[in-house]
Parts: C-alpha cells; sequence; structure tokens
C-alpha cells in the first residue's frame, strides 16, 4: 500500500489544516526509483500540524471503513435520506476530502496489473465517490458500487500509535475499537454468528494491547526475527505469562429485555398466549415469566438463586467464543494451547498458564496459523476480541457520545476497569534477559524499553500485510543509541519490503539523518496556515548538528543556561581590568567542552595576541 495524494476539500479544514491543504506523498517516479522501506518522517516545531496530517489519514480509513461494515451499532446510524454517508457526520472527520493511493489487485477485480491506483472523493455531505485508473484509456474509470470489492481496496490494516498526551490520533481507532465492541455484545445478546474476530481493520496500540502483540511476537517469530529485541532490549526468551478470563458479568432484571429476540409483534403475542395460561396473576408474576422464557431460549443466561426483591441474572460474556474442545472457537484454543488451566466456579473465572517451550510454540501455531505462514496475526486477533470485551462497562449513553465527540482526550471518557473487574488481562509475564541471571517481569521493564517492544512489535506484527502505519513520536523515551538506530531497526522488521506505508513524527534528528530529503516533510504554521516542504539540503548523512540548525532553527549545541554563562565570560573579556589568563582558568574549570566554549576561548587568546 502506498500514499500517493490527499487534499482536504471540507470548507472547514480538519483540526490546523486549513481547507485545500494538499500534499503529494509519491510520484510515479519516486516509486519506480523507491528501493526497500522508507517512512514519512514529519517534523517540525510543535504544534505545527504533524499530529493532524496522522490523524487525518486514520479519521479518513475510520469512515471509510464505517460506510462498509456490517454491523453498525444502532446508535451509530442516521437518517440516510437526509444523509448520503448512511452514518452519523461527525467533527472529527472531514467532510470533504480526495486521496489517492496504491493497493495490491483483489482477487474479485479483472485485471493483468499486480497493482491498482484508487481515487476517493468526498464532498460535503455527499457519499464517497471511488474511482480506479485505467491504465489502457490512462483516465479514471468510476469503480462500481458493492461493498465487497470497496473493503477489498482498502488497506489491510490502519495501525496507529501516539506516545504523547494529546489523544488525537487515538480518537477514530478508540470508536472503533467500541464498534468492535457493539458487534460482539449484538450477537451475544440476539445470539448471532460471530466469526471470532473484529470485522474492521483499526488497530491502535496502548498499554491495553501492547501486551498481546508482543506475545503474539515471541511465540511464532525465531531468533532472526526478533534480532532487534535481542539486540537492545537483551530479550532472550519468554519464559511464562498467565491469561485471566472473568466469564460472565451480573445484570438485573430491567436489562433482561435486550436478550429477548421477539419482534415486537411476537412479544404481544406471548403476553396474551400468557395470561390464558395464567389467568388472575399479577402483573409482577407475569413479568416473571416473561424473564423466564427469555432465560430458557438464551444459552447465556442463568438465573440467580437469592431472596432478593430484585432478580439478577449471571450473562456468560464469552459465550460465543467457548465451548467443547472439538470446536474451532477462541477459548477452546487458548485452552489446547495452555500447560493448565482451571476454572473458578465461584467467580466464574478461567485461568489459564503457560510454560513456553517447543511444544507450546508449535501448538500456538497449530491452533491460531491459519494460512501456514507463520503470521501470528490469528492469535492477535483472538486476543483483540478478549480486550475489547473490557469495554462492557461503558453505558450506551457515553458510546453514542462517543460516536459524535471530536474531543481530544479521549481516554477521560472511556471507563477504565480495576485489574480485577476486567474480563480479559495477562499476568505473570516472564521472560530471561541476556544481561540478567534470573528472569525478568515485563512490568519492571522501562518505559524506554516498553516503547521499542510496542513500536517495532506493531510493525513486525503485520509486516507481511499492505498496511498504513501512523506512529505519532515513537521514539520519545528512547536513548541516542535506540534514536540512531530506530530506521535501521524498522527495515530490519520489514526484511526489506517495500508494501508498507508509514507515517513517523518526530523531533530526533537522528530519524532525520536516516531519511532522504525527498521522505522529510518539514512542517511550518504561519498567520493558521500549515505548509510542508522538503529541506533544501541533504539530509541522508547529515549531521545532527547540521539537522538542528537547518531544519529546527537551533544554531547552539549548548543550553541557554550554559549559553548565558558563555555570555557572562564574554561580557567579562570586554574589561580591560579583567585577568584574561585567570578567566581562561575559570572558563575551562566550570564548563565543559563544546563549540561554543572553543570559539569564545579563541576570541580570548587573540585579544591576548592583539
Amino acid at each position: 500500500m502506498k500514499l500517493l495524494r490527499l487534499k482536504i476539500t471540507d470548507p472547514k479544514g480538519f483540526r490546523s489544516l486549513q481547507a485545500g491543504f494538499e500534499y503529494q506523498f509519491h510520484s510515479e517516479w519516486d516509486l519506480q526509483e523507491e528501493q526497500g522501506f522508507a517512512p514519512f518522517v514529519c517534523t517540525g516545531p510543535n504544534g505545527s500540524g504533524k499530529s493532524n496530517l496522522l490523524e487525518v489519514l486514520a479519521a479518513i480509513f475510520y469512515h471509510l471503513e464505517c460506510s462498509y461494515l456490517e454491523n453498525l451499532p444502532d446508535t451509530f446510524r442516521y437518517d440516510e435520506d437526509t444523509n448520503p454517508d448512511g452514518f452519523r457526520s461527525e467533527t472529527a472527520i472531514p467532510d470533504g476530502f480526495e486521496i489517492e493511493y496504491l493497493t495490491k489487485r483483489p482477487k474479485d477485480l479483472v485485471g493483468e496489473d499486480e497493482q491498482v491506483r484508487i481515487r476517493i472523493l468526498k464532498q460535503p455531505k455527499q457519499a464517497p465517490q471511488w474511482h480506479l485508473w485505467n491504465v489502457a484509456s490512462n483516465d479514471w474509470e468510476e469503480l462500481p458500487d458493492g461493498q465487497k470489492i470497496r473493503r477489498s481496496l482498502l488497506p489491510d490494516y490502519i495501525l496507529g500509535y501516539s506516545s504523547g498526551e494529546n489523544e488525537i490520533l487515538s480518537l477514530p481507532f478508540f470508536k472503533m475499537r467500541f464498534i468492535q465492541f457493539d458487534e460482539y455484545w449484538q450477537a451475544l445478546k440476539q445470539q448471532l454468528p460471530y466469526p471470532g474476530r473484529p470485522e474492521s481493520q483499526l488497530v491502535y496500540l496502548d498499554t491495553g494491547f501492547s501486551q498481546a502483540i508482543l506475545l503474539c511476537n515471541l511465540l511464532f517469530h525465531g531468533a532472526d526475527a526478533i534480532k532487534p529485541f535481542r539486540e537492545d532490549v537483551k530479550i532472550a526468551e519468554l519464559k511464562e505469562f498467565r491469561i485471566i478470563i472473568r466469564c460472565s458479568i451480573i445484570i438485573d432484571e430491567f436489562q433482561l429485555d435486550d436478550f429477548d429476540p421477539l419482534t415486537q409483534h411476537e412479544k404481544a403475542a406471548r403476553i396474551n398466549r400468557l395470561r390464558n395460561q395464567n389467568k388472575g396473576e399479577s402483573d409482577e408474576r407475569y413479568r416473571e415469566l416473561i424473564n423466564n422464557e427469555i432465560v430458557s431460549s438464551h444459552p447465556a443466561l442463568v438465573a440467580i438463586e437469592e431472596e432478593a426483591s430484585t432478580k439478577r441474572y449471571r450473562v456468560n460474556l464469552v459465550q460465543l467464543l467457548d465451548g467443547n474442545d472439538t470446536t474451532d472457537k477462541v477459548i477452546p484454543r487458548l485452552k489446547r494451547c495452555a500447560t493448565c488451566w482451571y476454572l473458578d466456579e465461584v467467580s466464574d473465572t478461567l485461568y489459564l498458564d503457560y510454560l513456553i517451550n517447543d511444544s507450546t510454540r508449535q501448538a500456538f501455531r497449530e491452533n491460531f496459523d491459519f494460512e501456514v505462514n507463520q503470521s501470528p496475526i490469528a492469535l492477535f486477533q483472538a486476543f483483540q476480541v478478549l480486550l475489547t470485551l473490557n469495554l462492557v462497562s461503558a453505558s450506551e449513553i457515553l458510546k453514542k457520545d462517543l460516536y459524535q465527540s471530536d474531543s481530544l482526550y479521549v481516554s477521560e471518557t472511556v471507563p477504565t476497569l480495576a485489574s480485577d473487574e476486567r474480563i480479559m488481562r495477562f499476568k505473570n509475564v516472564w521472560v530471561t534477559k541476556s544481561d540478567v541471571g534470573e528472569p525478568v517481569l515485563l512490568k519492571s521493564f522501562s518505559d524506554g524499553e516498553h516503547q521499542l517492544l510496542h513500536t517495532l512489535g506493531l510493525c513486525l506484527l503485520f509486516k507481511n500485510t499492505q498496511s498504513l502505519f501512523l506512529l505519532d513520536e515513537p521514539e520519545t523515551h528512547f536513548n541516542p543509541d535506540w534514536r540512531a538506530n530506530f530506521v535501521t531497526r524498522l527495515q530490519q522488521n520489514f526484511n526489506g519490503s517495500n508494501d508498507h506505508e508509514m507515517l513517523v513524527t518526530t523531533h530526533t534528528p537522528f530519524l532525520i539523518s536516516d531519511s532522504k530529503p525527498e521522505n522529510v516533510l518539514v512542517f511550518n504554521k504561519a498567520n493558521g496556515v500549515v505548509s510542508v516542504s522538503h529541506p533544501d539540503y541533504n539530509t541522508l548523512g547529515a549531521s545532527i548538528n547540521k539537522i538542528t540548525m537547518a531544519t529546527f532553527g537551533k544554531r547552539e549545541t549548548i543550553g541557554l543556561r550554559v549559553q548565558k554563562m558563555l555570555d557572562d565570560f564574554r561580557s567579562r573579556s570586554y574589561n580591560p581590568s579583567e585577568n584574561k589568563e585567570q578567566l581562561i582558568t575559570e572558563i575551562n574549570s566550570q564548563l565543559g567542552d563544546s563549540v561554543e566554549k572553543m570559539l569564545l576561548l579563541k576570541t580570548i587568546l587573540n585579544s591576548m595576541e592583539g
């Protein structure tokens, strides 16, 4: 997947990106000359719009995904007669845009070229229009309607990561996560078929999903694939981990109606039937009889026997994922891979323990590697479904508000369950490190170690897909050595493949020094207008000082405090009564070596010779 062009045609613009903002990512010449993987490195001053470019791409593909999802929640939809998109117009999505990209030709689309060029135009208050580039006629032709073919032309996955407090990039991903939860929740309540994996392709890496990604990589990939983990973080191997699944939740009788599959007409017929069978009973008795029928007809419901005025019921939340040992559902597969497992019937909690050896790895490959290509994505999707169930505590009102939200801080509204209240969680993840004698608990790693494992792990997990990677400042916690190696580590993960598109925002000169000028996007914001340009010098191999001066406008190589000290020393050197030799001794004793210090000393020595 390769981005070609983006333009915002919404009259309101998008965030800090003004209406008419346009950028050409690749030309045909660029693609012919391109060799191997190279990310777009987005840089520039704080607040110049770098993160907004990543967010608008995430928002556009979220918008397109929602257009073709089969299981959108009812609170998401709205009047299709007045809004042809078929779903709610949102301020967090541009209402007008143009986007072009290359993607792999799907099997259902007739043609000889391996890749196809797609153009999607969305005018305000209109549905997106899809066009396909016709090589024979050298022109665009409109792509015929069809949900299946258009979905197949979207990127395999849209993958996001952000290290900052400003969560604008995560907003479309969090919305999609709730849509994925509602897809499962609706299937459970109505006893509909469920495929065991999310329908949509947006994946966001945060602390809740980071352990899942790392475990998938360590279970499936060999020593060569996880070489960056070994060299930088010193991980030798995965030793053991535990999965805890709280299988059920408690609801009261007022929530029971949600699990009633009957239509309004069928419900009325049931009431008449019960009244004829139980004449003279009270309304409370009829309510009880209806509840009994709902529970008896629903395999996920069980009444709790207790002497309370309001009855409560237990919902087997993972019922669509569970089954006997011979089924191909998620939980039986996890059990078949476990060293041992135990169901605590009092709390209805399932504990699965894994001691990692060759047999354990083989079990995971046999149960989750459907395409026999050593890909851990199927296992990750199983974890993804279970982790998404942790959103069960979110109310319908909160979800409805979230779908319409343009909030910059999602985590303030999304409830976070206490550890022992979560539906699914990992625990006791132990690994060995080559520089430590005893196994180490994963939670004891430093912020930088976690960030390296997260960002590189996301790339390693999806390396065999045609996906769009959006990484917002992925190296903020890295030491200088790791920052200098980051682009190399990414290239090692992708093993030379250039089928991926990646945008990385950064303030790190090392990433710029490892990139050609055409892959460096320098953002600037003046008078409310965001512009993007390429450096006017060869960035590939340029020194850190050169990049700091030319791209960030920072000529000094020292901090402001020391700069003020040097200014004071310089002022003293102009005083005729100042002892220059003592001043030089004082400067050398107080300050370390720097270009600025050496220039000042040279100036003082020249004045002494004069």
